[in-house]
Parts: C-alpha cells; sequence; structure tokens
C-alpha cells in the first residue's frame, strides 16, 4: 500500500511539475504607518538597490573619514565575514552543479598476474595463470532526475543563504562604521571636556593668586585659600579621570581600525564639538528593506523554508540516470579498435518503503527549524523599530536638554561674575565663590557631554536606519 501511494504521489509530482515542499512566501509583519517625529524630522525614500552610503561623512569630519576607511580596509571581522561570503557563494556554485549531467573521463592503465588457484567460473574450464594488461578509457556521465525537487529545494536553500552572507557582511560594515563612529565622537567629547577642565584649571589658579594675595594682606582668611586649592585639586583629579578614558576610547579605535593599541595615537583637538547632521527617516516599514540584520534574517527564514522541500523529496523515489562509453583492451595498439568499444547506458531508482520514521522525523526538524526562523525574524523586525523609535524620541530629547544646557551654561558664567564682585566688595564669603566657579564647570561640561551624546546618538540612529538613505 505504501509502495502504491508513493507511486501515485510521484505520478502527481511528474504531472504537476513542482518541486516538493512549500514555496516561500515572505511573512507579514505588523508595522505602524509612521513613526513618532518631532521638528526637524523628515521622511525619507529607501534605496535598496543601492549599496549602503559613506553615511558617515553626513558628519563634515575628515579625520573619521580617513579612519572609517582605514577600518574598511583592515578589520579582522569584516574581512572574516567577506570570507564567509565567499564560502557561501562556493556553496551554491556547488548546490547548483547537481542540476547539470555530470561528466567524466576515465582512465585506467594496468598489468597484473592472475594466479591459477582462484575459483572456477567453469569447472570445465580450468583456469590458468596469466600476466596481462588492461587499459581502459571512457566517458562515464550521470544525471539524476529531479522529480521531487529535491535539487531545485537545495539550490534555493544555497541561494538564500549566500544572500544572508551577503546581508550579514553588510551588517557587520554597518556596525563596523557605526562603533567606530561612536568611539570617536566619544574621544572627541573627552577632548572637548579636557578643554573646558584646562580652562576651568586657569580660572581657579588665577582665583588661587588672588586669594593668596588677599590671605597675604590679611583680607582673607586661611581657609579661603586651602578652599580653592581643594578645587583645584579637585579638579585635576576629574582631568586624570578622563585621560584614562580617553586611552581606553583611542584603544578602542585601534582594534576597530585593525591596528595594535600600543602604536596608535590620536592628537587631542581641542575645537568645539560640531552638531549633528539631521537624518531623514521613512516609514517603519522602509527598514524591511534597508537593514542588513532584517534581510539576513528574511533569507534565513527562505533557506530553511528550502530545507522542508529538501526533506519532503525523501519520500519520493529517487531516478539516476548513468552510463558510461570508452574502449577496453589489452593491448594499447588495439584499444580503439571496433572490437574493443565497451558502453553501458541504464536508470536506478530508490524509494523508501520503511525507515521507521526517519524521513517524517527530519520533515518535522525543518518545520520546526523554519518556525524558529519566522520568531528570530520577527524579533528582529521589532527589535529594529524599537532602535529606530529610541533614536528618534532620544535625539529630540538630547537636543533640548543641550539648548538648555547651553543656557545654563551663559547664567553659570554670570553668576561668578557677580559671586566675584560680591567678595571682592566684601559683600560675601570665599564659599560663594568657590560654589560658583563649580557650577560653571558642571554645567560647561554638561552642555559638552551633551553635544557628543547627540553626535554618537546620530550614529546610533544612522545604524538602526541602515545607511544609506536619500532625501525625498
Amino acid at each position: 500500500m505504501r509502495a502504491r501511494r508513493s507511486l501515485a504521489a510521484l505520478a502527481v509530482v511528474l504531472v504537476a511539475g513542482c518541486a516538493a515542499g512549500p514555496d516561500y512566501v515572505r511573512p507579514a509583519v505588523d508595522t505602524p504607518t509612521a513613526w513618532k517625529v518631532e521638528a526637524p524630522w523628515r521622511e525619507a525614500r529607501p534605496s535598496d538597490a543601492l549599496p549602503k552610503g559613506e553615511w558617515w561623512k553626513a558628519f563634515g569630519d575628515p579625520e573619521l573619514d580617513a579612519l572609517e576607511a582605514r577600518a574598511l580596509a583592515h578589520n579582522p571581522t569584516l574581512a572574516l565575514a567577506s570570507a564567509r561570503w565567499a564560502q557561501a557563494r562556493a556553496s551554491l556554485s556547488i548546490a547548483s552543479a547537481s542540476l547539470f549531467p555530470q561528466l567524466s573521463l576515465f582512465n585506467r592503465d594496468t598489468r597484473a598476474r592472475g594466479t591459477e588457484n582462484r575459483p572456477l567460473s567453469n569447472y570445465n574450464s580450468p583456469n590458468f595463470s596469466t600476466v596481462q594488461n588492461d587499459f581502459v578509457l571512457s566517458l562515464t556521465t550521470s544525471y539524476e532526475l529531479d522529480l521531487a525537487g529535491r535539487v531545485r529545494r537545495s539550490v534555493e536553500g544555497a541561494q538564500a543563504t549566500a544572500e544572508r552572507s551577503a546581508a550579514d557582511f553588510e551588517n557587520v560594515r554597518l556596525l563596523l562604521t557605526a562603533d567606530l563612529a561612536v568611539a570617536y565622537f566619544g574621544l572627541r567629547q573627552v577632548d572637548a571636556e579636557l578643554d573646558v577642565l584646562a580652562r576651568a584649571i586657569a580660572i581657579q589658579r588665577r582665583a588661587l593668586e588672588l586669594v593668596t594675595a588677599r590671605h597675604d594682606l590679611g583680607a582673607a582668611s586661611g581657609i579661603d585659600v586651602a578652599q580653592q586649592q581643594a578645587l583645584i585639586d579637585n579638579t585635576l583629579t576629574q582631568v586624570e579621570l578622563l585621560r584614562r578614558q580617553r586611552s581606553q576610547l583611542q584603544n578602542a579605535i585601534a582594534t576597530l581600525t585593525g591596528t595594535p593599541a600600543p602604536v596608535f595615537e590620536m592628537a587631542p583637538r581641542s575645537r568645539a564639538l560640531v552638531a549633528p547632521p539631521v537624518f531623514p527617516v521613512g516609514v517603519p516599514s522602509d527598514i524591511l528593506e534597508r537593514r542588513p540584520d532584517v534581510a539576513a534574517a528574511e533569507r534565513a527564514m527562505a533557506a530553511a523554508n528550502a530545507q522542508i522541500g529538501v526533506a519532503r523529496a525523501a519520500l519520493y523515489p529517487s531516478i539516476v540516470i548513468a552510463g558510461f562509453y570508452g574502449a577496453e583492451s589489452r593491448d594499447l595498439s588495439t584499444l580503439f579498435d571496433a572490437p574493443s568499444l565497451v558502453w553501458s547506458i541504464g536508470a536506478s531508482l530508490v524509494q523508501p518503503i520503511f525507515d521507521g520514521g526517519r524521513i517524517q522525523g527530519n520533515i518535522a526538524f525543518t518545520e520546526a527549524g523554519y518556525e524558529a526562523e519566522l520568531a528570530i525574524y520577527r524579533r528582529v523586525v521589532l527589535n529594529a523599530m524599537q532602535e529606530v523609535q529610541d533614536g528618534i524620541t532620544g535625539l529630540s530629547a538630547l537636543e533640548r536638554a543641550h539648548g538648555q544646557a547651553t543656557a545654563a551654561t551663559v547664567s553659570a558664567a554670570r553668576v561668578l561674575d557677580m559671586a566675584n564682585t560680591r567678595y571682592e566688595g566684601g559683600a560675601a564669603t570665599y564659599l560663594e565663590v568657590i560654589t560658583a566657579q563649580q557650577f560653571l564647570l558642571n554645567t560647561e561640561r554638561l552642555a559638552t557631554q551633551l553635544q557628543g551624546q547627540r553626535l554618537a546618538a546620530s550614529a546610533a540612529l544612522a545604524k538602526s536606519l541602515g545607511g544609506g538613505w536619500e532625501r525625498n
């Protein structure tokens, strides 16, 4: 009965001319129609057919551009992803070869001695010991009739896997460039903070000279001098901590660019941090076409779907046509004579009858694998939308906070001027001056940190958007 069912299924396959297993259809994912955006955000159109752009050039920093180029050329993680992609393309070539007949040229030249004590093939014909040559030259061929679509599904899976490796490569590239940009902006933020501290230390040392002179004249107490010295020492401590942080960021940049950390050095830069560019955003569904990690997850589903077809094809007969054509002779001079001609052609059919449930178990395994890849795909899409929405709202909040911190810095500078005037006029204690100096330092550092965070958040948003977007 099972054999008849298999033959009937084979007939259906032959008539329909289709491959076993379900055809792949990309699943739908619920996505909102728009992001929650605030000015100055604008919508954009995805350009999936174009290569990922050099999004970091939007920041207008030549030093960052040079570091990104160096990382793309020398980072070992990116080189590994490129090698994996090359392997996947080679695997696709291997799988595609099964769609065509396999031809090979066979040659055998031997000289052998046969023993007369070997088993008889006929009792009336005794054996004799012989020493003779055997020359064989033939062309052999074999071809599997892909009736159930096993080979086609295998090629589909290899194609999807190669596309997934390409998306993985793009994802590694995007992560590398984004991580490098974040580390670079972090280092430049530290440089800006060190510049703020250097200016604060200069102010504090002038104040120390003033209060020391007043102390020598008897117009200030020793505690005023001690408080000012303590403020300077505290500020110098912050400088050492920032230098340690800068060293770690510099080492991270060295590793990302494929350079040994001990021989890598970046000169400090004291100029103010630039304002981050405005990255256009699209509708949430666009990330399905732009983000390489989403593309990789989607192609993994296609590969898993193809494996279902490969597993189901094992239920149907496997037919292989094979043959050879050539010549065989014991004398090389007669190898190409007509009597030396040999040929063979035939077909083999294998139909599973009983395997203890192995095939059905393999089908169930591949179907569960597809469901797992589907769940991973949906998770990646949800995480992608969360990252973009967090980036949009986070950048808006950082921009407002930076504006408030800048205004606070201006107010803190006025407070310090008034505190110095009050102290010199004898209307306030020196503690008021100390407090004003510390407040000015804190507000200037906060404004600098927020500007650095805006730059880093912009780089993270560019990563979340998939890079290479064009404005409408």
